[in-house]
């Protein structure tokens, strides 16, 4: 192996590739994972990156519950802010650049390292955005939807998205130090 050094930041790369991946395919295609829940029983509706439950995928949907006829969460800007969660799958794309850049650091070359790193950084800062977008739609759309006593939480996975910030966070510090690592070849002494 050229630079065991560079083998934690590819370690926490590939987490936060799979956690990322995790949140892509929430609703409509997998329900399991979800940014906000609301409703009881057969009106639950829950919320994902391409849409909500019952819905078809899409880039950018309406945040309004059945039984809820709330304008402002009907509103342009809601929307805009929907169509932004496509920085999901950006943020995963980038974490499994990453990762494949330091495959080529720990079995070839110092060059896949500092590639992981710059690339990684990239990832972070996507993640960093899309995890405060997240925060901030899902919890105005879940005080609103409160308000009109329709029952709303948060789902798992804006919890998923923030550990994955947390994973390219650390694996861009190991990234870094990877950097300095031993990329030398061991000879085999043949006298």
């Amino acid at each position: 192996m050229a630079a065991s050094s560079a083998v934690p930041g590819l370690f926490l790369m590939f987490a936060a590739t799979v956690l990322l991946i995790f949140v892509c395919v929430s609703p409509p295609t997998w329900d399991a994972v979800y940014f906000l829940r609301a409703g009881a029983g057969a009106q639950e509706v829950r919320y994902g990156v391409f849409g909500y439950t019952g819905s078809g995928t899409s880039l950018g949907y309406n945040i309004n519950p059945a039984g809820l006829n709330d304008n402002r969460l009907a509103a342009g800007t809601v929307r805009r802010l929907t169509q932004i969660l496509v920085l999901h799958p950006i943020a995963a794309g980038l974490s499994g650049l990453a990762f494949l850049f330091g495959l080529c650091g720990v079995g070839y070359h110092r060059t896949g390292t500092i590639f992981m790193t710059i690339v990684s950084a990239l990832a972070t800062l996507v993640t960093l955005v899309v995890w405060v977008i997240d925060m901030v739609l899902f919890g105005i759309a879940r005080n609103r939807i409160r308000n009109n006593g329709i029952p709303a939480e948060f789902g798992n996975a804006l919890w998923i998205t923030l550990g994955a910030l947390v994973a390219l966070l650390l694996g861009f510090c190991a990234a870094a130090c990877g950097i300095f690592g031993n990329y030398r070849k061991r000879r085999a002494n043949s006298y």
